[in-house]
């Protein structure tokens, strides 16, 4: 009975909450989630082909002026093996991505995404940069909405009671000096 007199209390006077993710933490979610093959993240080909392959490695998420910065080490070749020899292009340089952070469709994008380089220019390294910025916009979607259900609905803080988001929404996000900020709303029913 105390449980059910402590959800109807907060369910009348509860609003959104901002969670408030710091970059830190947003690092560290990045290399476990991410970064996962020896701290790389292979965004063309893979470790096993030596001509033909992209990665990023050592982020660090930042906010400035009200998107997020993420600056990467890239590292890549579109080359051929010709006898054994790689013949054609690669590079190694630092690449900054900045973009602002969307909720749609249950899942958190980019929009206006900007990708450089660091200190570095040429035609690979621009040809690296558009094909980067043209796919983070389109492909990038974390399932924020599947994976605060998961959270909240298989917690085992409460086993013997069942629950169940619904209308979960994310109406604000923000990128603030020192974190990543959502305002997330849901509806929370206990059986």
């Amino acid at each position: 009975m105390r449980l059910v007199l402590l959800l109807l209390g907060l369910s009348r006077c509860a609003a959104a909450v901002e969670l408030h993710i710091q970059f830190g933490a947003l690092e560290r979610m990045l290399t476990e989630q991410v970064f996962t093959q020896e701290g790389r993240s292979y965004v063309h080909g893979s470790k096993t082909n030596k001509c033909n392959f992209a990665y990023l490695e050592k982020p660090q998420v930042r906010g400035e002026g009200g998107r997020l910065r993420m600056k990467a080490r890239f590292t890549g070749r579109t080359a051929l093996n010709v006898v054994g020899q790689c013949v054609g292009l690669g590079d190694a340089f630092d690449v900054v991505i900045a973009a602002v952070p969307v909720y749609r469709n249950g899942a958190l994008g980019l929009q206006e995404v900007k990708v450089t380089s660091e200190g570095k220019s040429g035609y690979y390294i621009r040809r690296v940069c558009e094909a980067m910025q043209a796919s983070l916009a389109k492909e990038f979607k974390y399932p924020l909405e599947a994976e605060s259900r998961k959270m909240v609905e298989e917690g085992g803080a409460q086993p013997g009671y069942k629950r169940e988001v619904r209308k979960f929404t994310v109406p604000d996000i923000r990128v603030t000096d020192d974190a990543l900020v959502l305002q997330v709303d849901f509806e929370l029913t206990v059986k």
